[in-house]
């Protein structure tokens, strides 16, 4: 699917951005849901014939979500190695492969509370980003059209596709669905 190439006006990026944030409060609450009750000890566990697990699922959440919303807004900023280390990134980047050893991840409240830091500071940072910002051209991956805004567009696309293989996980793990 081509990019568009007619751009919003600065009004509707604005716009634009301010659904984002919405989506993505949604899809984050979503995804928070559906980790809620998945107990520490299926955290890294791949069940049989799925190339993934749980920990993985959340570093790559947050480490998307660090790239998509922060990195690729703003480029690298004092505090960021505390807030996404180079390790995580290449753990979690994507093409990975997820730990087969359960305990090679992090706990479930580590990662998670790297998940709500990072989500907590794109959300902020994204709420006062300028169009003019949002204007300026990026790289794939984006949705709609090729500027920065595109890439905030695409994040909470990337968390729910994310959210249903969490779902998946839990059904393959035996567990209730939540929906």
């Amino acid at each position: 699917m081509e990019p568009a190439t007619d751009h919003p006006s600065d009004d509707e990026i604005l716009v634009f951005r301010d659904g984002m944030l919405r989506q993505m409060d949604f899809a984050r609450q979503y995804t928070l849901g559906l980790l809620e009750s998945v107990p520490e000890d299926l955290w890294g566990v791949q069940p049989q014939g799925f190339p993934t697990h749980f920990a993985w699922q959340v570093g790559h959440l947050a480490m998307a979500q660090y790239g998509l919303m922060l990195f690729r807004m703003r480029g690298r900023a004092e505090g960021d190695v505390a807030l996404m280390p180079g390790w995580m990134r290449k753990r979690y980047s994507r093409g990975s492969v997820p730990a087969t050893n359960p305990g090679d991840n992090p706990p479930k409240s580590e990662l998670l509370a790297c998940l709500d830091r990072i989500h907590a500071e794109a959300m902020a940072f994204a709420a006062q980003a300028p169009s003019s910002l949002l204007r300026e051209p990026t790289e794939m991956p984006y949705t709609g059209f090729p500027i920065k805004l595109g890439a905030l567009l695409f994040c909470p696309l990337h968390e729910s596709i994310h959210a249903g293989q969490i779902g998946l996980l839990r059904r393959a793990h035996g567990l209730e669905p939540v929906r």
